[in-house]
């Protein structure tokens, strides 16, 4: 392992992000804060939503952000470089494993993740305030599931981008990504679903069910959400087989 060059990579992915900041803050926060604008300060201030949904909400739209951010920070770029502009090739030959120029990836998407994710808080505060009531009473808890979450959308992303085509973009948004965030218990608790039993029980394929209980619970621990020693768990096993899969698709592009 050359950690020389695994960081100079690293340093190169955050000189590109700071260069494109604008675009960077358009793309990853307009869409939570719109969220939270209609569902939280609207939705609520018209009485079509009690003010305690401002709390419920509020994990839901981290894990969302999160979620995409990390996606499209890794797959996107990839599908990128693999397909036209051909900038993995100078990746490829930098002195480090193939593998390591994936997980050097897979970090940079998770730092844009965590950036996502945390950042919601403030901006949320001030949109919703007053009304926000958020107790983290186990800060070991809520960082373990910010970097499992984060983990698992540039994990994600990594298996997205070395899998689909360019032309398939739009349909790895509508078939992938539209549905996960809809079921995703984000908008809802997971209890929510009781109504629905055969709908509860599929949607828990579902990571970003795991995502949005496991920041509403650590967050929120009053309200009803999965226990949150079941969401490390499947957070992890989902994190380390997407990181597989990602890999093993990784390794096949670079020598085609």
């Amino acid at each position: 392992m050359n950690w020389t060059a695994f960081f100079a990579m690293l340093a190169r992915d955050a000189h590109v992000a700071r260069r494109n900041a604008i675009q960077l803050f358009f793309q990853t926060f307009l869409q939570p804060l719109l969220f939270v604008f209609v569902f939280g300060k609207v939705m609520v201030g018209s009485g079509y939503m009690p003010p305690a949904y401002k709390s419920l909400l509020l994990p839901g739209i981290m894990a969302i952000s999160m979620v995409f951010t990390g996606i499209w920070a890794v797959a996107m770029p990839l599908i990128a470089e693999f397909q036209w502009t051909r900038e993995i090739e100078d990746r490829l030959l930098a002195p480090i494993d193939i593998q390591w120029v994936a997980v050097e990836k897979v970090v940079a998407g998770m730092i844009q993740a965590l950036v996502a994710g945390l950042v919601v808080i403030p901006l949320a505060w001030l949109v919703l305030r007053p009304g926000v009531n958020l107790h983290v009473q186990h800060p070991i808890g809520f960082a373990a599931i910010i970097l499992l979450v984060s983990a698992f959308s540039a994990c994600g992303g990594l298996a997205l981008g070395c899998t689909m085509n360019q032309q398939h973009v739009g349909l790895m948004f509508s078939l992938v990504i539209t549905p996960m965030i809809f079921f995703g218990c984000a908008y809802y608790p997971w209890s929510a679903l009781s109504t629905f039993p055969i709908l509860q029980k599929a949607v828990l394929i579902n990571p970003l069910v795991y995502a949005s209980e496991g920041l509403r619970g650590t967050l929120v621990p009053d309200s009803p959400h999965l226990p949150i020693l079941a969401v490390l768990i499947v957070l992890l096993f989902f994190d380390v087989l997407l990181l597989i899969v990602g890999l093993r698709q990784f390794d096949k592009k670079s020598v085609t």
